[in-house]
């Protein structure tokens, strides 16, 4: 980065009206001359907002959704692109009701109202163009991705986010926002070959790579501690009401600030919380050459202190000493599958569930009917890899990964 990246925190109560709102929206990016430098030119910006749900299944928190951005920063976003650029603006994704649940986009679309109102038409990822598209500078995951070319054709990408934990990534912010893009099948992988154990927090990176959003906005006004969907831990309700506005010009910046302001320390990494079960995706992109974690790095300002240490948490899902084994044997099914790709021939053009050598599942279409924990049985500390047979191995997975991750296991021996 020729200059340091700039993130911005302003203060907003979460009972303002939609011109208080809007106000606060203006203050936050109004530093971010890298973000407008590239927004003032397009033609066409495409934005990914953290809004797709079952409109049954919405939580709400004193007024706002509780895990989805609120309709008042939607349009406060809106209105102020309209008034700053005159691109055309497009709403991009990729609903996973739509893809897995037999629903529409237009249905599990919940901020369709503030849409029709600006005119800015919702692009339909389970059923629009894709294009495989290489990374740019050969992948953390994977050399190429299957990308909506709605995203592609767009001179600038703004990812609008909510302030929340994840059982899986610890924290989702602008970054984890944007795989809500990913297409599914035919034109794409399922939803579960990405979010994976060991791959997630590097396809994370190469996605954020790719798409390199122009504006980073997360709404802070209301969010959700302990995981990104359940409305209730076991003690205690998960919503937080923050009162803030995050804006920042570089994703990853803006995400280590947000959680920051969560109370976490962003160049934390997994065994450290809210970091349970996987890699911060945050760091591994860092590490790659996309962006910091380090916050003297970052020119940054914030009108909100942060958060209380604690306040916000990811739940723990399995014992730590299980969530070390996983680790070390799904890097070593997908050495073991490296290393004797012939044996796997047979099954060229399809899916594969991978334990102990042994393929427990096999299938064209991605969606095994049953969960790996199930096909486990008694072997419940063994991973299963999921991988899709390509003799010429067109993604170009980066098996050096798992030979990272056996090392970096080594030197952290499991809890007792």
């Amino acid at each position: 980065m020729s200059q340091r990246p700039r993130v911005r925190v302003v203060h907003c109560d979460h009972r303002a009206d939609d011109e208080a709102v809007y106000q606060a929206v203006c203050r936050a990016v109004a530093p971010l001359d890298a973000a407008w430098q590239r927004l003032a030119g397009a033609r066409r910006i495409a934005l990914k907002i953290n809004q797709d749900k079952m409109p049954d299944a919405v939580v709400w928190h004193a007024g706002q959704r509780q895990q989805l951005v609120s309709d008042a920063v939607v349009r406060a976003v809106l209105r102020l692109l309209r008034e700053r650029t005159s691109a055309e603006l497009v709403c991009v994704d990729t609903s996973f009701y739509a893809l897995y649940n037999g629903r529409t986009a237009a249905e599990t679309c919940t901020i369709a109202p503030v849409l029709r109102e600006f005119a800015v038409p919702l692009i339909d990822g389970t059923t629009a163009p894709v294009r495989q598209v290489a990374v740019p500078g050969g992948g953390a995951m994977f050399a190429r991705y299957p990308i909506l070319a709605a995203l592609l054709d767009a001179d600038a990408v703004v990812s609008l986010a909510t302030i929340k934990n994840h059982v899986f990534t610890g924290i989702t912010g602008c970054l984890k926002n944007l795989f809500g893009t990913m297409p599914g099948e035919p034109a794409g992988r399922p939803r579960t070959y990405y979010h994976h154990l060991v791959r997630m927090p590097y396809v994370l990176a190469d996605i954020g790579r790719i798409l390199q959003p122009a504006l980073n906005i997360v709404d802070a006004l209301v969010g959700q501690a302990g995981q990104e969907w359940s409305a209730w831990a076991p003690a205690e309700p998960l919503a937080r009401v923050v009162d803030a506005l995050i804006a920042g010009d570089h994703v990853i910046a803006t995400d280590a600030v947000m959680a920051h302001l969560m109370g976490h320390d962003p160049a934390a990494d997994w065994r450290t919380p809210p970091f349970h079960r996987d890699r911060n995706a945050l760091r591994v992109a860092a590490e790659h050459g996309f962006g910091t974690v380090d916050l003297a790095a970052i020119d940054w300002h914030s009108e909100v202190p942060p958060q209380a240490a604690g306040r916000f948490f990811a739940i723990a899902t399995d014992a730590p000493a299980r969530t070390w084994r996983w680790q070390q044997t799904m890097a070593e099914q997908a050495l073991f599958y490296d290393a004797h790709r012939e044996r796997f021939a047979r099954y060229a053009g399809a899916y594969i569930l991978l334990q102990d050598g042994a393929v427990q599942w096999h299938g064209r279409d991605g969606a095994p009917g049953v969960s790996r924990r199930a096909l486990a049985h008694d072997r419940p500390d063994h991973a299963i890899w999921f991988k899709y047979v390509d003799p010429d191995e067109a993604e170009g997975e980066q098996f050096a990964v798992y030979r990272q991750r056996l090392a970096a296991l080594a030197e952290a021996p499991p809890p007792s």
